[in-house]
């Protein structure tokens, strides 16, 4: 059994963690298969969106292994097989699998239908949407192990909930219920567990059918404006805009309007 799946239909990626034995936890071999996953999916122009799951009926993912990558971590296990020599050797292969500071360059949507626990919370934060099931777990536990969250969850929290809020999950690693985040701004959809997935691919077939040079650059201007002040995110908005004007696509999408059908982007 794969410990991971990928599945494509009409532009859309569906990347399922499959270890539901393990709470889908990110052991060596699933973080080595991710790593590698992402890079293969930001090259292939025929993905558009990526949406991303937990394997049915368990937990979206409950963050690092605890028997082998948090050992490997803290030094107190040596490496015994292929996947945890990779991430022995290369500690960015953590980082690229749990999208920290890596960019796939589509918008990935997080289709949360279990707890996202540690790692699989700050998983989830690093995606670009976030559709979550009623009633599950959400939280960073690590200060209770004698760590902090060192992929992205200190970072990023604070981006996407108030600092009082960002704090709490920080510092009392304690996870709250979804529910109780709803008015948050920490997802898009709060939705029952069973329709988490069509939720997510639904959002995901609007956003593929739309300009993909668009939405890519949409995206790029929206994620590199978080650091910059209006002056200077306006120019870089204006710049990317303008280099739009002369796609194919540009001309497709005013042209279906004014006829009155369907466009067929071609993301050239």
């Amino acid at each position: 059994m794969s410990v991971l799946e990928c599945e494509m239909d009409n532009h859309i990626a569906l990347v399922t963690l499959n270890r539901p034995e393990s709470r889908n936890s990110l052991n060596p071999e699933l973080i080595v298969r991710l790593a590698e996953l992402w890079d293969g999916l930001g090259k292939d122009d025929a993905v558009r969106v990526v949406v991303l799951t937990g394997a049915e009926g368990s937990t979206f993912c409950s963050g690092f292994d605890l028997g082998t990558t948090i050992p490997m971590m803290t030094g107190t296990r040596e490496p015994q097989n292929e996947f945890e020599q990779a991430v022995a050797d290369d500690n960015a292969l953590m980082h690229q699998a749990t999208l920290r500071g890596y960019d796939v360059g589509k918008p990935v949507i997080a289709a949360v239908n279990g707890h996202a626990i540690a790692g699989g919370m700050e998983l989830m934060l690093s995606c670009d949407l976030r559709v979550v099931a009623q009633g599950v777990k959400l939280g960073l536990s690590e200060v209770a192990l004698g760590l902090i969250p060192g992929m992205g969850g200190t970072a990023l929290l604070g981006r996407h909930v108030p600092s009082a809020l960002a704090m709490e999950l920080l510092l009392a690693a304690q996870p709250i219920v979804s529910d109780d985040l709803a008015e948050s701004g920490l997802f898009n959809r709060l939705v029952p567990s069973t329709d988490v997935l069509d939720a997510a691919l639904d959002l995901a077939h609007v956003i593929a059918s739309n300009a993909p040079l668009a939405v890519k650059a949409a995206r790029s201007v929206v994620r590199a404006s978080i650091d910059l002040d209006e002056t200077a995110a306006l120019a870089l908005e204006s710049h990317t805009g303008a280099a739009l004007v002369d796609t194919e696509d540009a001309v497709e999408g005013p042209l279906a309007f004014m006829e009155k059908r369907a466009p067929v982007f071609r993301g050239r």
